[in-house]
């Protein structure tokens, strides 16, 4: 077993040749729908192969989870670590010229987050994270925001997609949107828990997200010493992906109640 710098190390490697490679592509890409206004492009599959060479050249005995096909190698070669792959977080704004989109990269052991790196190839922006250890953008330590009311707090909402008025992440936006000082829509899941992280975003919501959208900046949040939950308040999930992060425990507490409430009055 190696320790958490050598795969800090690999992880931070792998996104950032990533990032390359999305660059290489920008402008020239074609486009094909996974499902209703859900995109992918040759910079997806590119990108996550890339990430696939580095990580499972440097650790054969590991598996790897992607957004771009269920499984990088053979499932008789799973071992114990996994790392889970979103190769182009903000496919939509990336197709679209919209200088907001990122490469996200974790390592999971036996279902726990053990290092992740979140990388913005426009700003050169680098969020990573050790379990225990805290977080870091390009090296330097991150913490969130010491928001304490909803009142001035910047939130960020992501929906899914084909999102109908009577989708969960819908019904949220409609209550909170009252209640905060803004609400901003980004396109990316990764980073707008990153954002929540270092203090630019105060809480984000998402009842839709995937396991690959979110397990790199999951952690990078934790580690930050924010608050992340599932809806209902209790451990967050990786498997199911569904959250309410917060900056801090007082904001967490005011974005559960709002869930609770959205959760009671939800539509039959």
């Amino acid at each position: 077993m190696r320790n958490s710098s050598d795969y800090l190390r690999v992880c931070e490697e792998a996104v950032r040749a990533g990032g390359r490679v999305i660059q290489a592509w920008a402008g020239r890409v074609d486009i094909r729908e996974k499902g209703p206004a859900d995109l992918v492009t040759q910079a997806d599959v590119a990108s996550q192969e890339t990430i696939r060479r580095i990580t499972l050249g440097t650790f054969p005995e590991h598996s790897l989870l992607g957004e771009e096909g269920a499984d990088a190698i053979s499932p008789s070669v799973r071992g114990e670590y996994r790392w889970i792959v979103d190769p182009l977080d903000g496919t939509t704004n990336y197709v679209h010229g919209v200088p907001h989109y990122c490469v996200s990269v974790a390592l999971e052991r036996g279902g726990e987050l053990v290092v992740g790196a979140v990388f913005d190839p426009i700003l050169d922006e680098c969020f990573t994270a050790v379990a225990g250890e805290g977080a870091w953008l390009n090296g330097r330590a991150i913490r969130p925001s010491g928001v304490a009311g909803m009142g001035n707090a910047l939130a960020a909402v992501g929906f899914p997609p084909g999102a109908d008025c009577d989708c969960p992440d819908v019904r949220m936006f409609l209550e909170m949107l009252p209640r905060c000082q803004a609400i901003r829509r980004t396109g990316s899941s990764a980073l707008n828990l990153c954002y929540v992280a270092a203090g630019r975003f105060d809480v984000y919501w998402s009842f839709s997200t995937r396991i690959w959208d979110v397990a790199a900046a999951a952690l990078i949040l934790r580690e930050s010493g924010g608050c992340i939950t599932a809806p209902d308040g209790g451990p967050f999930s990786l498997a199911e992906a569904r959250f309410l992060a917060a900056a801090n425990v007082g904001l967490h507490a005011e974005l559960r109640d709002v869930a609770q409430s959205v959760a009671a009055k939800r539509p039959h």
